[in-house]
């Protein structure tokens, strides 16, 4: 990796039609087929997790994407996952990526669904974690409990992390301060927060998705890709049970629910997360 790590590794840009995507590239490149990672709400660049995207790409390329309008991308924000999902397919076409991994948290994760219909050829395998599928109960995020936490424009976005993504226990806010400890590391040019305005387009697109009122088996039952399907056993942004749905509607799903973990499990089981993505991307049943 020549030493290049999530913490350094500078933003690259692409200009597609009107729009210009921010992006960062590292890893192996001699690797497994590289792992293109999709973002959460409000999410951006800075917000990927070192102990997971570093750890992978011992393995393999990470392209870490931000959509249209957040963070240092230009553009609007779309008001729907399927107008997101078209912009991370523009973007993958300039860059040249016949072939890839998603690991898609949360938003991204029905992005990574959206792609997978799409364009189901250039996709090898998935992970979606902290997710549900279209029509998913709770999937729009906007409940009063979560909305009065977006909208605090006096708590510090590492509070609303901490708050959101991880149990209000002992264990689970000590994870948590590691986590936001570990998103400080970057030493490179940071991102851009996300705006207030990102936070509404997105919010949209969420409720539209969970509104949805077709055939959620039918819908999984057209991704035929392998998937790896992780959540925490109480998450109180996307409930668990749609990982349950989407594990049990998906044609070849494995499940993993991590212990006393919340919507940001994978961040407080990062060594577990990671071990089992590697099993899954190198072909084998994570144990």
């Amino acid at each position: 990796m020549n030493g290049i790590t999530s913490s350094n590794v500078e933003t690259s840009y692409v200009d597609v039609s009107d729009v210009r995507y921010a992006y960062r590239r590292f890893g192996n490149v001699h690797g497994g087929l590289p792992l293109l990672c999709l973002q959460h709400f409000t999410g951006t660049l800075d917000n990927w997790d070192p102990a997971i995207v570093d750890a992978l790409a011992e393995d393999r390329e990470v392209i870490l994407f931000e959509n249209a309008g957040v963070g240092r991308s230009s553009g609007e924000v779309p008001t729907t996952v399927a107008r997101m999902a078209d912009h991370v397919m523009r973007f993958i076409d300039a860059i040249d990526l016949p072939k890839f991994h998603i690991l898609g948290f949360s938003l991204g994760g029905f992005l990574a669904q959206e792609i997978a219909i799409t364009r189901p050829a250039v996709v090898e395998r998935l992970i979606i974690s902290g997710s549900a599928p279209e029509g998913g109960e709770g999937a729009g995020m906007d409940r009063p409990e979560l909305l009065a936490i977006y909208t605090d424009g006096d708590m510090p976005m590492n509070e609303k992390l901490k708050r959101l993504f991880f149990p209000a226990t002992s264990d689970g806010q000590a994870a948590a301060a590691a986590f936001v400890g570990r998103l400080e590391t970057r030493s490179a040019e940071r991102d851009l927060p996300a705006t207030p305005g990102v936070a509404s387009a997105q919010l949209q697109a969420m409720i539209a998705w969970a509104d949805w009122k077709g055939d959620v088996r039918e819908k999984l039952g057209r991704i035929a890709h392998p998937v790896l399907v992780t959540n925490g056993d109480n998450d109180i942004m996307i409930p668990t049970r749609n990982s349950l749905v989407l594990a049990d509607g998906l044609r070849n799903a494995t499940l993993k629910v991590y212990p006393n973990s919340g919507h940001g499990a994978l961040f407080q089981n990062a060594r577990t997360y990671v071990a089992h993505v590697r099993e899954f991307l190198l072909g084998h049943q994570p144990a």
